[in-house]
């Protein structure tokens, strides 16, 4: 297993590969390409969301899944009846609502996480892994195409507020290549770097979040902030074409995807296409934004890590440049009644595969009800059909959504053809595009990322 970190932006990439090259264990890459992300993918994900990872410690031959997503917040305060801002927001061709404002942050996770991760695994400094984000909000980061595309989607959103001034300097929206500058994130993650992940719990970011949710009527207490705690997890294990497949349940429903796809080796382009939407008919879910990476290490450690903040409240914190999460505008994700603390569902699933000899695949994707879809279909081209990642990472998608089936250029057309004769409706999408998700991958006959999301792979510096 070669040595690298896939992402979803070159940035990420890089700075996973950095850590790498210094020495760093698969979790020290993903917390200094995590931060990375938050600076670089911050039309996809921020400091101030939620996750879920998987990490394998290839010595000890263990896998456990870290739960840093966002809680449900109110301890020891008021229950406040807070108002939430409606939005309509075109997402391909359909209209997506959502709910934002302050009053739909949720408890937020990934600063926790992230210092969980490297408490747990981590071999180098913390302040050391802080230091490629932090030249990164330094320097600003170029906007690669698929994020400003994105960016263009969710202008509503993304320039309320403070959010205009970055995202839409002198009125007009960022184009490919321009540099994003977010000065504020230089002194939050300044703070990060003095306070550790704790800071944004009981530190300077903490102490700017309880403010910002006093003054705008959020929910959050400093109950909430003192109490949160990641949490692991053991992995849910399905055996899958000879191999162990490592993943998680819930509203991710992968397990559930893989038991009901048949073998596709062999399969002719049609059938295929057919098993592929048989077994992901029924997702349900949010239309979140979301990231995701993925590290292997020189030892055979291996870390995926999904990040989000759903769409975004619409707030920054004044002077840190840091965006609230949503997570309480996603009706999805309420599934039922939450009490404060509770923790609230996802549909990430990083997982792994593997075999006797240990890692085959680690593998993640972005994408909200498309997530799963992405996933199952790039793993089974991979460890079922023999497809190098890259290749199987840019095959065409199709992605049912109940009657409709969403279907990219190059996706077969007489399988498509079948589905309209059994009675579906086909949406012939124009182009490639980031409504299929981004997935990142590395296996044992290569890495991938995602071109619909703008992704790259960096081995570690000096490395082939």
């Amino acid at each position: 297993m070669t040595p690298g970190c896939a992402a979803g932006h070159p940035a990420t990439a890089a700075a996973g590969a950095e850590i790498l090259a210094d020495g760093g264990s698969a979790a020290d890459a993903a917390v200094a390409a995590g931060l990375a992300s938050c600076v670089a993918e911050t039309v996809m994900t921020g400091l101030l969301g939620g996750g879920h990872a998987i990490y394998l410690d290839a010595a000890a031959g263990t896998a456990r899944n870290l739960d840093c997503f966002c809680a449900a917040p109110g301890l020891g305060g008021p229950q406040r009846e807070a108002e939430l801002l409606r939005l309509e927001v075109p997402f391909g061709e359909e209209l997506v609502h959502y709910a934002v404002g302050p009053a739909s942050c949720a408890v937020p996770g990934v600063p926790a996480g992230l210092a969980e991760l490297w408490r747990a695994h981590g071999q180098l400094p913390w302040r050391r892994l802080v230091e490629p984000a932090l030249r990164l909000a330094r320097d600003g980061v170029a906007m690669p195409p698929a994020h400003v595309a994105c960016l263009q989607m969710l202008e509503p959103v993304m320039t309320m507020r403070e959010g205009a001034r970055m995202y839409a300097p002198g009125g007009t929206l960022l184009e490919p290549g321009d540099l994003l500058q977010q000065p504020g994130l230089v002194a939050a993650l300044e703070s990060l770097a003095d306070e550790g992940g704790a800071g944004a719990y009981t530190g300077t970011i903490g102490e700017s979040l309880l403010a910002l949710s006093a003054e705008r009527g959020g929910r959050l207490t400093r109950g909430d902030l003192e109490t949160y705690a990641p949490r692991w997890h053991d992995p849910v294990e399905s055996a899958w074409l000879g191999l162990r497949f490592l993943t998680r349940g819930g509203l991710s429903a992968v397990p559930d995807a893989l038991a009901r796809l048949r073998p596709l080796r062999g399969l002719a382009p049609p059938a295929r296409l057919l098993a592929l939407v048989a077994a992901l008919d029924g997702a349900v879910g949010p239309e979140t934004h979301t990231t995701n990476l993925v590290t292997v290490d020189r030892h055979g450690n291996a870390c995926v890590l999904t990040t989000s903040l759903g769409l975004g409240s619409g707030d920054w914190l004044p002077g840190l440049d840091l965006h609230l999460n949503s997570m309480l505008g996603e009706v999805d994700l309420l599934t039922e009644p939450l009490e404060p603390g509770d923790r609230m569902q996802s549909m990430m699933a990083p997982s792994l595969a593997l075999d006797r000899d240990g890692l085959v695949l680690a593998i993640g994707a972005a994408g909200g009800t498309r997530l799963r879809t992405a996933l199952v279909g790039v793993a089974a081209a991979i460890l079922d059909e023999g497809v190098d990642p890259q290749s199987a990472v840019e095959r065409p998608r199709v992605h049912p959504a109940g009657e409709v089936v969403n279907a990219e250029p190059g996706a077969d057309d007489d399988g498509l053809a079948a589905l309209e004769a059994a009675g579906r409706t086909v949406r012939r999408w124009a182009e490639r595009h980031h409504y299929f998700g981004g997935v990142s991958a590395i296996g044992r006959t290569g890495a991938a990322a995602d071109p619909r999301r703008s992704g790259a792979v960096a081995p570690p510096r000096g490395a082939a």
